[in-house]
């Protein structure tokens, strides 16, 4: 018999460079410990290494799948915790599957961006976090000013929004110097409005 604890979703989010894959490294290897029965998944999409790793090099192994579909497939009848790396890059349905896994009685970590280069949110992450019990949103150093970063700042002119990359494609950047590549289309002038009935108040602190 399969004994499970109570089931629930955990999400570590962030931007790159933050040290997302390894808390999940951390949570999963606290979970071998405990002699807990563990399945890690990451995107095929991702070919960088063949399991999860993470900046320090510490790594475990992992299912290699293209879809949340071939995820569930693989999927051990007695596991009791999963962990899911990058996924930004899965389809939409992830987190349906998140959901029916920690409803059956298991742990689920998952690990992603949950923002794309253009500062908007990334494939099912946004959903999953809706759904979590726990969400850790963790920050990496902004490269241009020191301060907490939460921006995946691309330095390349690719303009898809999955483009598998490290240090040579991004950098981390706070909000105050992340650039939008439609920055001159964004700029907001506070000075003006669309009603002219209704001028912006500023305040004295303002």
């Amino acid at each position: 018999m399969n004994e499970r604890s109570s089931g629930h979703i955990e999400v570590i989010a962030g931007g790159m460079f933050s040290g997302k894959s390894e808390e999940l490294i951390r949570r999963l290897r606290r979970a071998v410990i405990a002699r807990q029965r563990v399945q890690i998944f990451k995107p095929a999409a991702d070919t960088r290494a063949d399991g999860v790793v993470s900046r320090d090099n510490r790594s475990l192994d992992a299912y290699a799948v293209s879809s949340s579909q071939e995820m569930h497939q693989k999927l051990h009848w007695s596991v009791q915790v999963v962990g899911i790396d990058e996924a930004q890059f899965f389809d939409e349905a992830l987190w349906k599957l998140v959901v029916e896994l920690a409803d059956a009685g298991i742990r689920v970590i998952v690990a992603g961006l949950d923002m794309d280069f253009r500062g908007e949110p990334f494939g099912p992450m946004p959903k999953i976090m809706a759904v979590a019990d726990y969400v850790s949103k963790v920050h990496a150093i902004c490269v241009q000013c020191g301060e907490p970063a939460q921006f995946s700042q691309r330095i390349t002119d690719a303009g898809e929004q999955v483009l598998v990359g490290d240090s040579e494609s991004y950098e981390a950047r706070c909000r105050r110097c992340y650039r939008h590549p439609d920055a001159a289309q964004r700029t907001l002038d506070l000075n003006t409005t669309t009603d002219p009935d209704e001028p912006v108040r500023r305040t004295a602190e303002s």
